[in-house]
């Protein structure tokens, strides 16, 4: 690590400001990225992972399916475990070790050995969202939080236009392995830059497991998490599959589908920036929107899947309106409960997320290989639209 960084003091002490609080910013922005791309890598190589693994689409699905159940546990559990530690040192230490993850999955000789690393990637992926997504509060003045929550979140869509792509791009010129060691350099460098440019980030108060219960419990966010529960796992029943729902649409090419998923997520990083200035406002209407607008677009998609401009309009809207998903639910969030519970809050939220990453990625897998893979499209419209009337909490009195 690092020698310590300079800070000044913020009007909390128990806040320290970065002396570049920007580039503290883009950094975790870059370890969202990171494991964002590790985890999304599969979506692209589903053909060529089952091929060259000797397995079906849905069971080389389990490389999303199993790192999404084993961030579910990781989330809440991580900021559990290390209590005090240095936010700053505990999110080095996750970037390196999704590095090794990423060589450990080129390297796999077999369907097992690649689960096993994939579990390593769920470790840093839960750790990284419990731990990086509430961070922004601590690191810039109170008037650019928003604004330094979306370049966070912005990670996600990010990968989706360029790690996503270019992982599906080496794997078809050079092969699956090669599109794993690939993030393992990117990984390495934001490691760096963490230890560089964040200031020490000691936890403001040690997360306990009674505290993680207590906040399941309150009403207050369990209407909430339900909702995003249903939207996510309904988004990643359909996403995770959306290559042979695609590969369907008549004179589309492998060309074709790497350019609309780079497309899906340069729409996403506007997606993030726009949910975010309106969740600034009011997060309960903008999430409520999302999932209506989100159900009615993957519904759409079934019937145009004869039409390949149809289907690019369609795709590109489906990444505007999820890019602003994970920007509303942390804005929300963070008002919703009181400053001391923002990183157990977080935690909760970061392991929803990944329990229904892993519960959408497995349905669809299941659903694409017996009824195929429209069916996923219709179960992410029916849990999407049904997501909308339970809308987030208030905010914190």
């Amino acid at each position: 690590m690092s020698s310590t960084t300079p800070t000044t003091v913020s009007s909390d002490d128990t806040s320290p400001t970065p002396a570049r609080p920007w580039a503290a910013v883009l950094a975790l922005a870059g370890a969202t990225f990171c494991v964002v791309t590790t985890e999304m890598l599969p979506v692209g190589l589903l053909t060529s992972l089952g091929d060259g693994l000797r397995v079906s689409a849905g069971t080389a699905g389990l490389a999303l399916t199993l790192p999404g159940l084993v961030a579910a546990v990781t989330a809440p559990l991580l900021p559990v475990a290390v209590r005090r530690t240095d936010r700053r040192h505990v999110l080095c230490a996750l970037l390196l070790l999704l590095a090794a993850a990423d060589l450990l999955s080129a390297l796999a000789p077999g369907i097992g050995v690649l689960l096993a690393a994939r579990a390593l990637v769920g470790v840093c992926i839960g750790g990284v969202w419990a731990v990086a997504a509430g961070l922004a509060v601590r690191l810039v003045p109170a008037a650019s939080v928003a604004r330094a929550t979306s370049v966070v979140f912005s990670g996600i869509a990010l990968a989706s236009v360029l790690g996503v792509p270019a992982g599906t791009f080496l794997g078809e010129a050079a092969g699956w392995r090669w599109a794993f060691v690939a993030p393992a350099v990117p990984a390495l460098a934001v490691a760096g830059a963490l230890a560089a440019v964040l200031p020490p980030l000691p936890a403001e108060q040690p997360v306990l497991l009674g505290e993680l219960v207590r906040l399941g419990g309150s009403p207050r966010l369990r209407r909430g998490l339900l909702a995003i529960g249903l939207l996510v796992t309904g988004h990643f029943a359909a996403y995770t599959y959306v290559r042979p729902v695609l590969e369907r649409v008549p004179a589309l090419g492998p060309g074709n589908f790497n350019t609309l998923l780079l497309g899906y997520g340069l729409v996403g990083v506007v997606g993030t920036f726009v949910a975010g200035a309106l969740a600034a406002r009011d997060p309960r209407r903008t999430f409520r929107a999302l999932a209506v607008a989100l159900g009615t677009v993957i519904a759409l998609l079934v019937p145009a899947r004869g039409s390949l401009p149809a289907s690019a309009v369609l795709l590109l809207l489906w990444g505007f309106l999820y890019g602003g998903v994970s920007v509303a639910a942390q804005t929300w969030l963070s008002a919703a409960v009181p400053r001391s519970a923002r990183e157990a809050a977080s935690a909760l939220v970061a392991g929803l997320f990944n329990t229904a990453i892993a519960l959408g990625a497995f349905t669809g897998g299941r659903l694409s290989d017996t009824l195929g893979p429209t069916s996923a499209l219709l179960l992410a419209a029916t849990l999407s639209l049904t997501a909308s009337p339970t809308h987030p909490p208030d905010s914190a009195d």
